[in-house]
Parts: structure tokens; sequence; C-alpha cells
């Protein structure tokens, strides 16, 4: 290294996040470390398909080795494996944003979720955030990186322990690959195991077995390398030739997670436009599945060469499958600017979309419990497109499962929903909160239970917008039952012999007056219900305007600055409700404190305050202070 060379090496400091990360991956304790091998090798691949997309435009990159591989070699003498390919490689600057920060992640929201899964599902936590790079620290003291990006004329090394610094310097060109990347990996004594050939080819074939790039192995230094893996693209096989273990093995080295698809869909379009799809619905939900900024991951190729990772395939509320689009139509120098607006991928993202449904469709048909599994992990997504896409918004609701006060805890189809309807009945009926638990103890739920009358337990934030979206299932609208008159009356009970009378007594019709005078502006109204048998009290939203939650969500984000008053109903047969009618006029005061308490008791049933902490204190002492009295008397 020369003087100036010297003056150019430069030791920094870790992002304040990957040194976290760092921390978390070294401390740890994994059930399988085998994970870095697959890490390494995916960033490897990655780098060789960005080098057959930029030699499209600049074949001059390719030189004189056009044919792109990554190779294994294994030193034992020196306890390290290197990993190197002749992809595209890293200029310094790259070096260190690449491996010294986590460019698109490296906020402290992105921290907090590892460690959060760290203390839940620590052997996931690799595959399941994708720190790539940084899991090598798993298995080694040290790690070197020399690499040499295509067309430049320097080559640089990347060094670090792992413990919070690294160093960026630049080498002699003889000291890295003549176009790429090499992973130096200095073993720690406990994972010199890693060394041995035979396991090393089982790792390679069991997690990497499917990338597109060939894979060979070096055990010793001019040994001819040994080839692991040809490079065949899976996903251009015919489906008879390819195993439900090859697709795994497939998914996994696509996704980077240690789990299962939960739906594999794989099929070859010819017509019109030609083009093969191998896509996955994950077996579990990715951290980051509600992330604003979270796109879609599907790969896009043109014959087989890779072209991006960000072309918009599928819609927003399909972003959780996984897998690749390989077109045959679209030109090779098609900008990545241009691709958005291509008729033809424009053709075969909705026909995409379309087979992703059917496919999902066919599976609730066919294999529900499966399907269930899909719904419990990705249906709050899918209901997005409700809201989103009136096109397909009979589709989804053909889709869509819900929780319901009378399933036990099962999903129900609204097929099985609406075959259940009751005499008279001509809603779907449902109520939307953030706790299911709540939700089924509802006071709202009373009077449909006492009717057989099923209600649907909405708990995600997106049920309160699609339900007002003018939705409807076979001829049947959505009704809150938080909102407006109930309209129970013609619905018969399950047991006639206690339905109730139709006529309200004089005493409590007053009462419902008086508490209607005495909280005043607090509420738009009070009145008797016919949706109450256990409960005294209960809130309700005016027929026009927004459901109680979804003007809690629009109310919590900040977008609605005025709220409605609630309608607070009364139960004209409770026995609190009759006793508190029956009393005279010298105990006004105490009915003015039941009056506020009442509504009190309404709002802290939905989850709320009481509207004054220090007068419901206040109330409740007095009304413990009667009480005790007549106790004494």
């Amino acid at each position: 290294m020369t003087v100036a060379d010297e003056n150019r090496q430069e030791s920094r400091a870790f992002d304040a996040d990957v040194a976290r990360l760092l921390h978390l991956i070294v401390h740890s304790v994994y059930s399988d470390k085998e994970v870095f091998l697959r890490e390494l090798i995916s960033n490897a691949a990655d780098a060789c398909e960005k080098l057959r997309y930029e030699a499209i435009a600049h074949p001059e990159l390719l030189g004189d080795d056009p044919s792109l591989r990554i190779t294994l070699s294994i030193d034992a003498d020196k306890k390290c494996l290197s990993l190197e390919d002749n992809g595209i490689g890293m200029s310094r600057d790259e070096l260190v944003q690449g491996l010294g920060t986590i460019a698109h992640s490296g906020t402290k929201a992105f921290m907090d979720r590892i460690e959060a899964a760290q203390a839940g599902e620590g052997a996931s936590l690799i595959g399941q955030f994708g720190v790539g790079f940084y899991s090598a620290f798993m298995v080694a003291d040290h790690v070197d990186v020399f690499s040499r990006r295509a067309g430049a004329e320097e080559a640089w090394q990347w060094s670090s322990d792992g413990k919070g610094t690294f160093s960026v310097a630049p080498v002699p060109l003889e000291s890295a690959p003549h176009r790429g990347t090499r992973v130096v990996v200095h073993l720690a004594e406990e994972a010199k195991d890693y060394l041995e050939r035979f396991r090393l080819e089982r790792m390679v074939r069991a997690q990497s077995g499917h990338v597109p790039v060939p894979i060979a192995v070096v055990e010793k230094p001019g040994e001819k390398p040994f080839e692991l893996v040809d490079g065949a693209a899976l996903w251009a096989k015919p489906k008879s030739e390819i195993s439900t273990a090859d697709y795994t093995d497939f998914y996994r080295s696509l996704t980077g997670h240690l789990d299962e698809p939960d739906l594999t869909v794989h099929f070859r379009a010819e017509g019109r436009h030609e083009y093969t799809v191998l896509a996955f619905v994950p077996g579990s939900r990715p951290f980051d599945l509600f992330d604003l900024d979270r796109k879609g991951r599907i790969k896009l190729y043109v014959k087989r060469v890779f072209i991006t990772d960000e072309a918009e395939i599928l819609p927003r509320y399909l972003r959780f499958v996984r897998g690749l689009v390989d077109s045959a139509d679209l030109p090779l120098n098609l900008s990545r600017e241009m691709i958005q607006e291509s008729p033809i991928l424009m053709a075969i993202r909705k026909a995409v979309t379309s087979r992703m449904l059917s496919e999902l469709e066919k599976l609730a048909d066919k294999e529900p419990a499966a399907y269930a599994k899909i719904w419990d992990n990705f249906g709050a997504v899918l209901k997005e497109v409700i809201y989103e896409d009136v096109e397909r918004r009979d589709a989804l609701l053909a889709l869509s499962r819900f929780k319901a006060s009378a399933s036990a805890g099962a999903w129900r189809s609204l097929k099985d929903y609406v075959a259940s309807l009751k005499e008279n009945q001509t809603a779907i009926y449902y109520v939307a909160g953030d706790d299911i638990a709540r939700l089924e103890a509802s006071p709202h739920l009373e009077g449909f239970r006492a009717r057989g009358v099923e209600v649907l337990l909405l708990t995600d934030p997106v049920d309160s917008f699609w339900v007002t979206s003018g939705a409807s299932f076979e001829g049947k609208a959505f009704k809150s039952v938080t909102q407006g008159a109930a309209d129970l009356t013609l619905i018969p009970r399950i047991d006639a012999k206690e339905e109730p009378p139709s006529q309200t007594d004089e005493a409590v019709t007053n009462f419902v007056a008086f508490i209607k005078e005495t909280l005043g502006e607090a509420v738009s109204d009070v009145r008797a219900s016919d949706r109450l048998t256990d409960s005294p009290v209960c809130l309700v939203a005016p027929e026009t305007g927004l459901d109680r939650q979804l003007e809690k969500l629009l109310a919590g984000a900040g977008r609605l600055k005025v709220t409605a008053k609630p309608i607070l109903e009364i139960n004209p047969r409770h026995a609190i409700v009759v006793a508190l009618a029956s009393l005279g006029e010298d105990d006004l005061a105490f009915k003015q404190d039941a009056a506020h308490l009442l509504f009190d008791e309404a709002r802290v049933l939905e989850g709320e305050r009481p509207a004054d902490a220090r007068m419901f204190s206040d109330r409740l002492g007095r009304l413990l202070t009667r009480g005790l009295g007549k106790q004494s008397a």
C-alpha cells in the first residue's frame, strides 16, 4: 500500500442502528445459525442480477467474462470461508453505505421491532427481518470484504470485527476480484465446522439450490471448482418436474424466510402476452405488513434477465405475496421508469391479480382450514380491496371471513351469514372496535342475541371504512348496531314467552325525558332502547353521520376536529331504571347524579373514560353514602 493509499484509509463507527443490530445478532441464541450462508449467497446472486441488467445498456461491463457465478472457497488452515461473485461489485461509497448503515430501515422503530421479535421468536430473526450481510457476524470473529465495481479502476477492502467500528481502504487490484465481491469470513472457534465441505454442500443445496446463478465450491487452492447449483431457473421448468420441497427451497432463498409458503401459484400465460409467474403466499406475517412505505415484493425478469424488484405487479392489498414474473414480451432495453407505464406490464398486472384472487378462492372452497390460516395472517390487508377497488369488491366480500357473535371464535363467510338470516332480517349487522373481547361483551348485542341474530365482530381498522363505502352482499346492506335505531321489533325473539311489553311505563318515559334534560348538550338525544335486554344503558351514533368506531379512528388521527354528540339509549325494563323512575321530587338531586352516572357507565362500557373524572368520583361517593345510610337505617 502506498503512502497515498494509507492517507485514503478510513476507520468509522457503525450507524447506531447497525451497532444495535450487530449486538442483537452476536449475543442472541439462534436455533440455526446456518442462515448466514444463505444471506451471503442471496447478496451475491443479487449482485450478479444487477450486472446482467446494467450490461444490457453497457455490454462492455461483462468484458471477457460473461458467465456469472458464485464460488465458495475453504481455507481450513486459516479458518476462513470465502464467498466470491463476479457480479456488479461495489465502490468505496457503496461499501460504506451498504455495510455501514441500514439504508432503508435505519430507524429506531425498525430496531424496536427486531428486539421485540428477539424476545418472542429469536430463532427466526434473520429470516424474518432480512438483516442480510450482518448475519455473518453470528459465526465470525472478523469479516473482510474485497470489492471492485464493474468497469472501475480501483478496488477496496471493508473490514470489521462487528464490535462497533469498520474500516475502508484501497487495495491493489490483484488483491480483489477482477470484478465483483469477495466476502472472507474469519470463523470463530465454535464455528469451524462450517469449513467441512460436506456440510457446506448440504447447506447450499438446502437453502440456495434454486438461485439463478451457478454456485461452485473449492476445497483447496488450485482445485477445479465443483458445481453445486447449475443456476437453472426453477420457474422455467415444467411443474411436473418440481417437487413441493423444491418450491419451498426456492421460496426460502427468494424471501429469506424460514417458514413454508401457505400457497404456491405457478403458471405460464400464453397468447397475446407470454410470461411465467411463480408466486407465494408466506406462512407468516411480515413485521412491516402495515408499513405505509411497504411496496410489493414481486421481482420482474425479462427472458430470465433480472430487471427490478420494484415493479408494481400486484396491487397494494396483495403486498404480502412474494415471487416473480418473467416476461417474454417486454423489451430488454426498457428503462425502470418506463416499466410502470408499459401497456404490456399493465395487462400482466391485471391478469396476475385476477389469477391470485382466483387461486385464493379455490383454496377457500377446497381447503377451508388452509385458507383460514391465510386469512388469519392477511385478512386485514385483503379487506382493503373492498374499500379501494369497486370492481373487485364482490369477489373479496365472498373471500372475506369474519368472527361473529354466535360463531364461537370460528371464521364465518358472508355466504354462511346470509344463509342464517332470521325472519324479517334485512341487513347484515356488525359492531366495530379494537378488542374482540369487549365487542363480545357489548350491550349493543343483547337484543340481537335475544332474537338469534348474528352480529359480525370487526376489529381491524380498515373495517370501519369499507362498511361505509356502499358495500353490500347478495342485496343485504351492512348496518352498524351502534348507529341509529336497531329496528328489531319486527324480528321475533327466540323465546316468545319472554317478549317484553311494547309500551313503556309512563314513569319511565318521564325519567327518560328527565335524563335528557339533565345531560343537556352532552348528548344529542336520550331514548328508550329495543336493543338492550340486560344492561341499563348504551351509547349509539345518530342515524346520519359516522359510526362510533370510525369517528374515534378519524378523531384519533387528527382527521376529525368536531365529533357528533352520541345518543344515550335507556333500557326501560331494567330494574335500576324502573327504580330510579319511581323516585319522587324529594330525590331530585339523587336522580340528577344517577342520570350522569348512567351516561358515564355507557361511556365506560365502550372503553372510554367518564366525561368528567372528578365529578364522576363525587357522584359515586354520594351514591355510596346514600346506600350505606339506608343500610344503617
